[in-house]
């Protein structure tokens, strides 16, 4: 079954509004409301829900959330202070474009923490990482292979979440999904292209087969490969989609 890109702010809430193209589940007030606008939001504008310039409305995402402004507010400065955002005084807040500088800076501190940690994980890891991550390999071939495009993303996501966690290095993994938002802008864009998908997986399967060798270098190689694609891709879509992506 072909996969699709997501169109809709996920969370815990199973009433759906609508406001244009992008769908919103409601909040569930037994849980911390903030938390949970800032996540839909975030999503929505990692997964291009929200496409960049898009004009952001407090009272209008207030409403469709069922919230007061209040923490819409904060929402909105969370996330322009992560880039995601522009806040322009007289003028309002709007997504931000996909910024070249932004994607190269994350991808260089993404890069100095994996390539570590598979340097590691070359020099020691247990017998049931490599069977859990042999089978996220499976999985993502299967995805591949049926297009199912999200679910991909969703493995690739676990994938590397569990490396740093066979490190014993979590803290690690959450300092990387802070600077990697901009990152997945680029490879929710990237999408659908199954060649794409098919050049990940096999550099995924070169990281895999470098740490069971226990080669230190290959593995730091091959993973500095792989995390460095994001750029070429990034490159790419600049030149064809200027108004998605800034030079």
């Amino acid at each position: 079954m072909a996969g699709r890109r997501p169109n809709q702010i996920s969370g815990a809430g199973s009433t759906e509004t609508t406001a244009g193209s992008t769908q919103m589940q409601a909040i569930n007030p037994r849980q911390p409301i903030a938390g949970q606008v800032y996540e839909r939001l975030r999503r929505a504008i990692t997964t291009l829900s929200m496409l960049p310039s898009e004009a952001l409305s407090e009272k209008e995402l207030s409403l469709q959330l069922g919230v007061s402004r209040t923490p819409v507010r904060e929402a909105l400065i969370r996330l322009a202070d992560e880039g995601l955002i522009d806040i322009f005084p007289q003028r309002g807040s709007f997504v931000a474009p996909i910024r070249l500088r932004d994607v190269e800076e994350a991808q260089f501190i993404r890069e100095s923490l994996e390539v570590a940690v598979a340097r590691r994980l070359a020099g020691g890891c247990s017998r049931r990482f490599l069977t859990e991550i042999k089978s996220n390999l499976y999985d993502q071939e299967k995805a591949v292979n049926a297009e199912a495009f999200d679910l991909f993303l969703e493995l690739d996501e676990a994938f590397h979440k569990s490396f740093c966690e066979e490190a014993g290095l979590s803290k690690s993994w959450r300092v990387i999904q802070s600077v990697k938002l901009q990152m997945d802008r680029v490879r929710y864009l990237s999408l659908p292209d199954l060649g794409h998908l098919r050049v990940l997986l096999n550099q995924h399967r070169a990281i895999v087969d470098a740490v069971e060798a226990g080669d230190l270098e290959q593995a730091a190689h091959s993973m500095a490969a792989h995390l460095r694609e994001v750029l070429r891709t990034a490159k790419t879509l600049s030149e064809q989609r200027r108004d998605l992506v800034e030079n």
